[in-house]
C-alpha cells in the first residue's frame, strides 16, 4: 500500500486529483476563497535544525511495522 502511494505521489497522480477534485467543488460553490494572513511567528523546534538538505537523495524505509 505504501509502495502505491509513493508511486502515485511522485507521479503526480495525488495532484491531479485534488486539482479535479477542487475544481469540482469549486464549480459547484463549495469552496470560498478567503486568504487570512497571520504575522504570528511560528518557530521549529531546536531538533529540526538538522533535517538533511538532500532529501529527495535519500533512501526510503518503511516504518517500523510496515
Amino acid at each position: 500500500m505504501y509502495g502505491l502511494f509513493r508511486r502515485r505521489q511522485r507521479g503526480g497522480g495525488w495532484a491531479q486529483i485534488l486539482t479535479a477534485l477542487q475544481a469540482l467543488a469549486d464549480a459547484a460553490g463549495a469552496i470560498v476563497w478567503d486568504v487570512g494572513v497571520d504575522s504570528t511567528i511560528a518557530r521549529a523546534h531546536q531538533h529540526a535544525a538538522g533535517a538533511r538538505g538532500d532529501g529527495d537523495q535519500q533512501i526510503e524505509s518503511h516504518p517500523a511495522g510496515w
